[in-house]
């Protein structure tokens, strides 16, 4: 179909004189106004002209988790979008339980003569996971990044959120509102994170909390990673009489918020909760989650451009880059009650036991 340019003007918002300008590739219009130029073509249905058309640079696999936690989306959207910032075509992978492994999508992606892949908390950052498969592919040679996770010998980029700070910085801001019982829910202790996260909250409890090591066994619960996990960890944890959990992601804080929640007990007034990631609509759940955010973004453009360089040729540092974590304040942490304030959890029906009745005198 033939563009009129009366439409396309329209469409952006400019004079058919520049959206001639901008078809015939001539200077002297702002980028802005290109893009909206070309925005609006392709929102019309019209065909850009050749010489506009960007010429891939190649494909680039991005292998992720399953979509459900909304950090991976995250973490694609930015990836996908700063691989197409610098001419490379994103294939995306998504594994799901059951599902295509990501040995197999490692196949299908070399079969497409990707140019490189990004890997997001894959088996990279899985202890028990045979590492061969990365040294394999550099072997190829195939450029890789890994967000997430560390192998040490593995001659790569890796990116990560620093894991044991995060959960440093959660037991200070819970210790700083009087709390001392503080637990920790997170995930597999097979994966680095896990680990990462669970030697920074025992060093911050017994620095700052002032408990001693024999003391945090029983304030750490390792369960499964979602909303079923935190919810039967944070069970276990009331039992015990903590009144603030740091869980090791978004979703086990709100099923830890959920188990407080079934028995009677108010969020934050009677536990406070720390997420881990700030994954988009925390702000908007009730309470609104404090959690420590991931710079998604700065994580995602950095291993990109490492990406980028090893595919060109000038070989990235094959290191760690660690990227320093943010809490962010919400409403499910509060000052912590004073002992003799706070309720006892449970009941018949996971309801607060009803208080004693009131003797009255005749």
């Amino acid at each position: 179909m033939r563009a009129r340019l009366s439409d396309i003007a329209q469409q952006a918002e400019v004079s058919e004189a520049t959206v001639s300008r901008v078809l015939n590739d001539r200077p002297g219009v702002a980028p802005e106004t290109r893009q909206a130029v070309l925005t609006a073509l392709d929102v019309l249905g019209y065909e850009r002209p050749a010489r506009l058309r960007k010429r891939s640079a190649g494909l680039v696999g991005l292998v992720v988790p399953e979509l459900d936690n909304p950090i991976f989306p995250a973490f694609a959207q930015v990836i996908e979008s700063t691989l197409a910032q610098s001419g490379f075509t994103p294939v995306l992978c998504t594994q799901t339980a059951g599902g295509v492994t990501e040995d197999e999508y490692v196949e299908m992606l070399l079969d497409r003569q990707v140019s490189g892949i990004v890997f997001v908390s894959g088996l990279h950052a899985d202890t028990a996971a045979n590492h061969d498969r990365y040294r394999a592919l550099i072997a190829r040679p195939l450029p890789v990044v890994m967000i997430n996770g560390y192998v040490p010998g593995i001659a790569a980029p890796f990116v990560s959120c620093d894991d044991g700070e995060a959960a440093e910085l959660a037991v200070a801001h819970l210790v700083a509102l009087g709390h001392r019982r503080i637990g920790l829910i997170t995930g597999p202790d097979r994966f680095v994170p896990v680990r990462r996260k669970v030697a920074g909250w025992r060093s911050a409890m017994g620095r700052l909390a002032g408990l001693p090591a024999a003391d945090l066994d029983e304030l750490a619960e390792l369960s499964l990673f979602g909303v079923e996990g935190g919810e039967a960890a944070a069970g276990r944890l009331l039992d015990r009489g903590v009144t603030g959990i740091v869980c090791g992601s978004d979703l086990m804080a709100l099923g830890a918020i959920r188990a407080a929640r079934q028995r009677g007990l108010s969020v934050p007034a009677d536990l406070s909760v720390v997420g881990y990631d700030d994954s988009p609509l925390m702000a908007f759940t009730d309470p609104p989650l404090t959690t420590m955010r991931q710079p998604v973004a700065a994580m995602a453009v950095a291993a990109v451009r490492a990406l980028v360089d090893e595919i060109n040729g000038h070989a990235a540092p094959h290191s760690e880059y660690l990227f320093r974590p943010e809490l962010v304040v919400r409403g499910s942490t509060a000052v912590a009650r004073a002992a003799g304030d706070r309720p006892v959890s449970g009941g018949v029906g996971g309801q607060r036991p009803a208080p004693p009745a009131l003797a009255v005198p005749a």
